[in-house]
């Protein structure tokens, strides 16, 4: 039976979530350069990201349905924080976002042959004061080295929030509301 929808991601939180939504679909892994251009804007950065990820699964041969492609970065004042390199740099991070307001952008797309549309959710998360103890600690628990800015709300991490204002199930990885209204206006021929 073919899917009703396409995951380009092998994110198991965001397998989870668009399971959530009632979704059949199949999940597969995109090969992407992910490398920020030179004077692209986190957000125009994450929506290329996302588009991209959903047109190579077009590429790859997943046609007979919509693919979704998703992207999620941390953003601090206008720079974007990726995947922590290594311990070092995690703990820069870590220690940039300390007791500070940072943003966390999620970019969706919904693409077909023919069209694509694209949406992006900006949450505005904030950290309580760390202490390099804490930082050391939540480094050796191992959940920081794959995730956006290197931590995990969902996760271990979520003990360093002290407000959140937007959507939460964004700064996871897949905004709910968003990505199931983005789905149902692709399906219905919907521009947006």
């Amino acid at each position: 039976m073919t899917p009703t929808l396409y995951l380009a991601s092998a994110s198991p939180r965001r397998r989870e979530l668009l399971t959530q939504l009632g979704y059949s679909f199949s999940q597969f892994s995109v090969d992407a350069d992910e490398s920020q251009l030179p004077g692209e804007t986190p957000l125009v950065y994450v929506e290329r990201l996302a588009r991209l990820k959903a047109t190579s699964g077009i590429s790859m041969g997943y046609q007979d349905a919509p693919v979704l492609g998703s992207d999620t970065i941390v953003v601090l004042g206008q720079q974007a924080l990726g995947k922590p390199k290594d311990k070092n740099d995690f703990m820069v991070m870590m220690q940039a976002l300390s007791g500070k307001t940072h943003q966390v952008m999620t970019a969706i797309a919904v693409a077909g042959t023919e069209r694509i549309l694209s949406r992006t959710v900006i949450t505005d998360v904030t950290f309580k004061p760390l202490s390099e103890q804490e930082i050391e600690q939540y480094w050796q628990s191992g959940e920081p080295q794959d995730k956006a800015g290197g931590y995990g709300i969902q996760g271990l991490g979520g003990r360093f929030v002290t407000q959140l204002s937007g959507s939460y199930f964004a700064v996871v990885g897949l905004p709910l509301y968003e990505t199931d209204e983005l789905i149902k206006a692709f399906m219905a021929g919907v521009d947006e």
